[in-house]
């Protein structure tokens, strides 16, 4: 259904996370980190289920070829894995040539973070190549992630980069604000071990939803960083020749399917707006994103009745969400409600049984009700999952870690930190 020009939907902004500026490397033997990149949101919901909504939507070509117009990808020039010699020269001087795997991926990262030499800092400013990263000192985890990736490859480590979902975020009227996705890295270190290195370890994620995505699809999101940016820059032209060219390089890249719509909210051609979050939804039936996104264009555009139909799936989709009951039985606790906050996080834990965190909250406010002994129980349930499974993890301030799922290490054996002054060759 095409409605009048003219409609317009919320603009959206970008979610930024904060890393931690003091850089501490260690290795250990459980959980999956993180690592961001910058997308344009608006009300957002996390991708738990497909959404129950029947939309009548029929593939159009000629908008898809209007829409995606181009033969080739717009920027060949542009290569965010790029490192120049500077970059290698350092690496050679860093490495050894009989340095283990193990300890290869643990100079690069020293050499990434560490104070004494290249000592990255968190920017949510823009969207960088490798190369970019590398002079600047500074990038976003999109950005670090190309650097990494490439310099561990130079290195001859395996490296690619992987997609984390990040848990959703509510008010306390029970409205969500954002939803987000991660990127990291993460290779093999042989059989059934591998790392994975992050810049922000310390986002909150949705437990077992990492996926290993390819360089072009990487290259896609790099070129959807900054339509994103130039969004929010009102550089309404080029973030949507970032967006198609995202688009050429993964057509079914539902996230900037719903950026280009908002670009083309912004731009008042609204049969492509709803052309574009209709496919969203398309590609990804989870997509809560292009849904909120319809739901509010539908009712700025006066269509009422179809605005209802999804506000209503969205609301039955939040009911399936553990972390949408877990995001209230926080405000419940905060509020000392402690029989609704045990009601909220039961209903959590019921959706989801692998995430330690719903857990530890029930043990919290059994101990609050002065019930210990369900509290202990909890308690140790949740250090029961997370020895579980070598993908389970807890946020912390490491950058890299070391899985080794021939033999999952229990709490208080996470290996050996590794320091400085153990290298004998400096860059």
């Amino acid at each position: 259904m095409a409605l009048p020009r003219g409609g317009r939907a919320r603009c959206f902004g970008l979610v930024p996370f904060r890393a931690l500026q003091k850089f501490k490397l260690q290795m250990v033997t459980r959980g999956v980190q993180r690592l961001l990149w910058l997308f344009a949101v608006g009300m957002l919901l996390t991708a738990c289920s497909s959404i129950d909504l029947e939309t009548g939507f029929v593939r159009d070509r000629r908008l898809e070829a209007e829409i995606i117009s181009q033969g080739t990808d717009t920027y060949p020039e542009i290569d965010p894995l790029y490192i120049s010699a500077d970059i290698t020269g350092m690496l050679d001087r860093l490495i050894a040539k009989n340095d283990s795997p193990t300890l290869r991926i643990a100079k690069i990262q020293t050499l990434l973070f560490n104070e004494s030499y290249l000592n990255l800092q968190y920017s949510e400013s823009q969207t960088s190549t490798a190369d970019e990263v590398f002079r600047s000192r500074r990038g976003n985890c999109l950005s670090v992630m190309n650097l990494y990736i490439a310099m561990a490859r130079y290195a001859g480590i395996d490296a690619a980069f992987q997609t984390v979902a990040v848990r959703p975020e509510w008010d306390k009227r029970g409205e969500l604000l954002i939803l987000s996705r991660h990127i990291n890295a993460s290779g093999s270190l042989g059989y059934k071990r591998k790392y994975i290195v992050d810049f922000t370890p310390e986002i909150q994620l949705q437990q077992l939803t990492a996926k290993t995505v390819s360089d072009l699809h990487a290259r896609a999101l790099f070129f959807n960083n900054l339509g994103a940016e130039a969004l929010v820059s009102e550089e309404l032209e080029s973030a949507l020749e970032y967006f198609k060219n995202a688009l050429f390089l993964q057509p079914d890249l539902a996230i900037a399917w719903n950026n280009i719509g908002a670009a083309y909210n912004r731009a008042g051609e609204a049969e492509l707006a709803e052309y574009s979050y209709q496919m969203a939804f398309w590609h990804e039936n989870d997509n809560a994103t292009a849904v909120n996104n319809l739901a509010k264009y539908y009712r700025n555009a006066g269509a009422l009745d179809i605005a209802l139909q999804y506000e209503l799936a969205i609301q039955q989709f939040n009911e399936l969400n553990p972390y949408y009951h877990f995001g209230r039985g926080q405000v419940a606790l905060e509020a000392k409600d402690l029989v609704l906050a045990r009601e909220s996080f039961l209903n959590a834990l019921r959706l989801k049984e692998t995430e330690p965190d719903f857990y530890s909250a029930l043990a919290q406010v059994h101990a609050e009700m002065g019930e210990e002994l369900r509290a202990a129980e909890f308690r140790q349930r949740a250090e029961a999952v997370l020895v579980s499974d070598a993908a389970i993890y807890q946020p912390s301030s490491d950058k890299l870690r070391l899985i080794d799922s021939s033999g999952i290490i229990g709490k208080g054996r996470a290996g050996s930190t590794i320091r400085l002054d153990q290298f004998n060759n400096k860059p």
